[in-house]
């Protein structure tokens, strides 16, 4: 499959990021920390207060900084936070920072997909990237990834993409086009959808709540 090629340069990529950077914003694909809380608390729009606490997957989780965001920006209360990612170093260093939480708190996964229930689930740019797959393929893999999503996930989940209303493109990213995604998560997933491209990023967020 021409995505699971892909799906190796990017574990690569990341990986010599962090080797590169630490764990730092830019090592995970974001500019700034102020650009990476933006996007997780368009993210965040999903969150229900009254639920919690609430347990969550993380596809893509690089080194767990959003759980960090939940608990100490937000002061949301997570049971159990589900990491998931293809680079074992991103994982590994998302176990030492998140050491500070309870061990049975913390679940990571070296896996491209999400197999665990949980109450909501987050991707925050981990189909920016595709490098020598075709636009159509990595439609393709998006459109399945989010089908694991809404099956593992009891009260909803939110995703973000690049957007496609840019002068330019870097021929090895995925732009999205809000309005066909969000069409898409509404005949698919839930009624109840958002879409969120309000703010000053060259992306945009759907949240699906159930």
């Amino acid at each position: 499959m021409a995505v699971d090629s892909q799906l190796k340069k990017i574990e690569a990529m990341y990986s010599d990021n962090l080797r590169k950077m630490g764990e730092d914003s830019r090592s995970v694909g974001w500019n700034t920390e102020a650009c990476q809380k933006l996007r997780f608390s368009k993210l965040a729009a999903l969150l229900d207060a009254a639920d919690e606490p609430f347990s969550i997957n993380d596809l893509g989780c690089g080194y767990g900084s959003i759980l960090d965001f939940l608990e100490k920006d937000l002061g949301c209360e997570v049971s159990c936070y589900h990491g998931y990612d293809v680079s074992q170093e991103m994982l590994d260093a998302a176990a030492k920072r998140l050491s500070v939480y309870p061990a049975d708190k913390i679940d990571l996964r070296l896996a491209k997909e999400v197999t665990s229930v949980a109450d909501y689930s987050f991707v925050s740019g981990t189909y920016n990237v595709r490098f020598d797959a075709t636009y159509e393929e990595w439609e393709a893999y998006i459109k399945e990834s989010l089908h694991a999503l809404d099956k593992h996930s009891s009260k909803g989940f939110a995703f973000n993409l690049l957007t496609s209303y840019v002068d330019w493109e870097e021929p090895h990213l995925f732009y999205g086009k809000s309005v066909e995604w969000f069409d898409y998560c509404k005949k698919n997933f839930s009624r109840k959808v958002a879409l969120l491209h309000d703010y000053d990023l060259w992306e945009w967020t759907i949240v699906v709540k159930k």
